[in-house]
């Protein structure tokens, strides 16, 4: 008997299909979100025994001493594709639950695909113990033709994948059973439906019970599982924000579909580092991964021009080279703009007030417009400084080195702060063909470094009269 046809083993909530927020009874308006006429009414199935919650444990509910625990050790198989190893930390973990999101036709599927394939055939000439096919690609959203003209048009191993066109949990689960396969694609998860709920396909509840489900299955099997996920027009993840939470790793695929670079960053990582960056190129054949990608997004003119700097970031664990440019023109408005492009729209306002203050520099009627070329996202706070020098250098007209790379952290105060990986960054750059460095003086390595010269500041003062 189902859940539905048993009112024992379910129970009636009213969720809201734009934010997932849980209401005990109907309303037109959504109390959280303030949407209105998107309150649906779904039937969710009653807790599950103790042990069978979200990790599938089947310790779960006893006290346990945790010196008494013996973890195992954390065995790690590459997918064939580095640049997706090292966003995902080094490789596939038995068990461990991957969410893949981003705009529709940006790649998600083709990368899952490519890394299918390699997966196959790396696994198909050492075989895995336990298992008896190395991949399994569960499509929703495509016919199994589709799927297999595009491997063909990517020019991969067709025979090293296998293919399952299914929407219906309970049957991919049964059918995986059967199979076991090392890894698990399904493309995509709104398109699953549990047969124990009456909601739509990609509705709140569905989307969270399917997803419960394959997290449960790949933790108690060891099976690793991929899960494309569709974003909103916002550019989050469609459905519950428990849905992140469940899963190991969530990656975003960055870059528009007209461009022909792609980046995807991890955002979440149980397993490795937060905020990875892998590099990919889209080409006739698919993505092609990008080793050295500060090579491209350092493709400068080859005279200086004023309004650009290169910074040196840090995305997870790799130090990044990137362009940063600043347009500075008088406004004829009142209120000046103030755009930015891969850079906090908040961070640039406060940065215009410090170097007002501290350096002497009136930008109060100017428009500033600021970049970071090849699409780049940078948060952390060592862009501070190569921003104010390049918003100097358009004000002033004046361009600054080819070869001058900038980092460094700027305080309310005017100072200078460290960021950390100061000496990583130098290498970094010098690799690169930089010959000149602007550094806080508490990033500066007492000996110095062969191959560039570095000017230490501890002021905003000091850095705007090094230049």
């Amino acid at each position: 008997m189902s859940a539905l046809a048993n009112p024992k083993k379910s129970k009636t909530l009213f969720v809201c299909a734009a934010c997932g927020a849980e209401l005990p009874k109907w309303a037109g308006q959504c109390p959280d979100c303030g949407v209105w006429n998107q309150i649906e009414e779904h039937h969710r199935p009653l807790p599950p025994p103790a042990g069978q919650g979200y990790a599938g444990a089947a310790t779960a509910g006893l006290v346990q001493d945790l010196a008494e625990l013996a973890p195992e050790v954390e065995t790690r198989s590459p997918c064939g594709i580095g640049e997706l190893d090292r966003v995902l930390g080094g490789g596939l973990v038995a068990g461990s639950v991957v969410l893949l999101g981003g705009d529709p036709g940006i790649g998600k599927s083709t990368l899952l695909l490519q890394a299918c394939a390699a997966i196959g055939v790396s696994w198909g000439q050492a075989k895995a113990p336990g298992r008896r096919h190395p991949v399994l690609y569960v499509t929703g959203e495509e016919s199994p033709e589709q799927v297999s003209l595009r491997a063909l048009r990517l020019s991969l191993p067709r025979e090293a994948i296998r293919l399952l066109a299914e929407t219906s949990v309970e049957r991919i689960l049964a059918t995986v059973e059967r199979e076991r396969p090392g890894v698990l694609v399904i493309d995509s998860i709104q398109t699953l439906f549990t047969e124990g709920m009456s909601s739509a396909p990609g509705s709140v509840s569905q989307v969270r019970e399917s997803a419960a489900q394959l997290v449960r299955f790949a933790k108690q099997t060891g099976t690793t599982v991929f899960l494309v996920g569709h974003v909103t027009k916002e550019g989050a993840l469609a459905g519950p924000r428990v849905l992140e939470h469940m899963v190991d790793t969530v990656l975003y695929f960055e870059g528009g579909p007209s461009g022909t670079h792609r980046l995807v960053r991890a955002v979440k990582n149980r397993f490795g580092a937060v905020n990875e960056l892998g590099v990919f190129a889209m080409t006739e054949r698919g993505l092609r991964q990008v080793k050295n990608p500060s090579a491209i997004f350092l493709a400068r003119q080859a005279e200086p021009v004023p309004g650009s700097v290169v910074l040196v970031t840090r995305e997870g664990t790799r130090p990044l080279l990137v362009e940063v440019q600043a347009l500075v023109d008088e406004s004829p408005l009142a209120n000046p703009r103030r755009v930015t492009l891969g850079l906090d729209h908040n961070r640039l306002a406060m940065l215009l007030a410090v170097l007002h203050r501290h350096g002497g520099v009136p930008l109060f009627n100017q428009d500033v417009f600021a970049n970071v070329v090849g699409g780049v996202r940078v948060t952390e706070t060592a862009a501070d400084l190569a921003l104010v020098l390049a918003v100097l250098s358009s004000y002033r007209d004046r361009a600054l080195p080819l070869d001058l790379a900038v980092f460094g952290e700027i305080g309310l105060a005017g100072e200078i702060r460290p960021v950390p990986n100061g000496l990583e960054r130098l290498r970094e750059a010098v690799k690169h063909g930089m010959r000149q460095a602007i550094i806080p003086a508490a990033n500066a390595p007492k000996g110095g470094l062969e191959g560039v010269e570095i000017r230490a500041v501890n002021s905003l003062r000091e850095a705007l009269d090094a230049v």
